[in-house]
């Protein structure tokens, strides 16, 4: 999946979350719920909630922190694996940029051609395109069932963290700007690591915060803190699992190491330029 695909795919999401958010039965939550999506997972995200809340002497706000690190720590077997399969899709950069440089006529055939030399690179290299989206794709769900949860569990709606009522936005919009510059940190660590510079990739990285920030000050300030605690978490897993200054400074190395290498391999065949010197 290239870049630009990424990218109108994961802003699909938001859109389409916001919709669902929107659009979502305002019906209570309660031990009468049914249905899956109502009776098993709100339901149960609500009373998740309620009980970390009551852990931390009924503050709802630090129940709703704890319940994102949960989620997270969750998720991280699939966020690793989504390193991975990133740091494979950097590697053979040069040789998919070769290739659309070899085949880099319009018409249908070569296009075809081109789809079908990109998809042997992948194979061979055991790359997976679409494991980027995957962690989209689960947390997505999350969100919009995190939303509903508060919004339609009284106890929730009502309740206040630091200077904001949960079930209301942000009146000093202070965690949807931290979300928002956490959400651009977060990306920038990944362009970091690409050998072009991040290409397309840079659009994310603005487009992103710039979509956290506008919902963030339009729905429940609860889903704000989620996604600064969620970013937050984001960072510190990207500077553990893929630190970027440590790839960076061991591709220097390795590109040092290969020019020293190249220079003796020169002075091995031209021994004589070396003795007149």
């Amino acid at each position: 999946m290239s870049k630009r695909k990424r990218l109108l795919f994961t802003l699909s999401l938001l859109a389409v979350m916001m919709v669902l958010s929107a659009c979502g039965s305002t019906e209570a939550i309660t031990s009468e719920s049914t249905g899956f999506w109502d009776g098993m997972i709100i339901y149960n995200f609500s009373r998740m909630i309620i009980w970390l809340s009551n852990m931390f002497f009924g503050s709802y706000g630090m129940g709703i922190i704890v319940f994102t690190v949960i989620i997270r720590v969750i998720l991280i077997p699939l966020n690793y694996f989504q390193t991975k399969s990133t740091r494979k899709m950097q590697d053979v950069q040069p040789q998919i940029k070769a290739l659309q440089e070899k085949h880099s006529s319009k018409d249908t055939e070569t296009k075809e051609l081109l789809q079908a030399e990109i998809s042997r690179v992948y194979a061979e290299n055991d790359v997976n395109p679409y494991m980027g989206c995957l962690p989209a794709l689960v947390q997505m769900p999350v969100m919009i069932a995190l939303y509903q949860a508060i919004s339609r569990t009284e106890i929730l709606r009502s309740s206040s963290f630091l200077w904001m009522d949960l079930g209301s936005r942000d009146p000093y919009f202070i965690f949807p700007i931290l979300a928002a510059i956490l959400t651009f940190y977060t990306s920038k660590l990944t362009m970091m690591t690409q050998p072009d510079g991040g290409g397309q990739g840079k659009a994310m990285m603005y487009t992103m915060p710039a979509m956290i920030l506008f919902m963030g000050i339009s729905l429940p300030s609860a889903l704000s803190l989620y996604w600064t605690v969620s970013n937050a978490f984001s960072v510190g897993q990207t500077l553990i699992m893929n630190n970027p200054y440590k790839v960076i400074n061991e591709r220097k190395a390795e590109a040092s190491k290969k020019r020293e290498l190249e220079k003796a391999l020169e002075k091995a065949k031209n021994p004589k330029k070396k003795r007149r010197k």
